[in-house]
């Protein structure tokens, strides 16, 4: 199934509980970056901020493989809602202009800006060809559209360390991406990265989990026959 009835899913108790963990984290992104708690002048490749950004995947994932009632919740998530929020990411946008006033280098504005407002983009078209073919929920269409979105991350955080100033060749212009280890840009990373990460988690975890089903069923029917 690509749906749920979210009033048996998202009970009042889980949406409170959700909106206190966003709360939670958002507060901490702000703290960090207000404070600049994680800035650093150091030039390596593997920033701490972006460390602290899989902190929540992490977790996600843990209690994903260890907590039963917790796996049940998340392989009840509507998949064609969790594929819509990433239209979401095309506040991605937002690196272009900075790039264009010199507060982003090119190195990182550019692909990071343009990869999230392609992935934005094309859920648009990725929801549309669901409501034209329901099907469409177990295809590989949908798993390259997900995976494509975490490849994306990949690509941003890989150019942030390389803009981080240990390879001065690829910023002539001497702006590092450092802006984004500090209040307000330090939300994506903290704040906005990890959240569309377990959401792209969610969908390729459910149509896993929706594949594992209807082999089992052809089996069963198979056997029967």
């Amino acid at each position: 199934m690509t749906t749920s009835n979210p009033d048996t899913v998202w009970t009042p108790a889980r949406k409170a509980i959700l909106v206190a963990l966003l709360a939670v984290q958002f507060t901490a992104a702000f703290i960090i970056g207000y404070w600049e708690l994680l800035a650093t002048t150091d030039t390596s490749l593997i920033r701490p901020i972006a460390v602290t950004a899989f902190i929540p995947v992490a977790l996600f994932l843990s209690a994903y493989a260890l907590a039963p009632r917790f796996r049940a919740f998340v392989l009840a998530q509507d998949i064609r809602t969790l594929t819509m929020m990433q239209h979401w990411r095309v506040l991605g946008f937002t690196f272009l202009p900075l790039y264009v006033f010199g507060d982003l280098p090119a190195l990182f504005a550019i692909p990071a800006g343009l990869g999230d407002v392609a992935i934005g983009i094309a859920a648009i078209f990725i929801i549309a060809r669901m409501d034209r073919d329901p099907e469409f929920v177990m295809s590989a269409g949908l798993v390259r559209f997900h995976l494509l979105g975490l490849l994306d991350f990949a690509v941003a955080v890989t150019a942030a360390g390389l803009a981080a100033g240990a390879y001065p060749a690829l910023i002539p212009n001497g702006v590092t991406a450092g802006a984004m280890e500090v209040w307000p840009l330090n939300i994506f990373p903290n704040f906005a990265v990890p959240a569309f990460i377990i959401i792209h988690l969610t969908v390729l975890l459910n149509v896993a989990h929706q594949r594992r089903l209807a082999r089992q069923s052809v089996g069963g029917s198979a056997q029967m026959a």
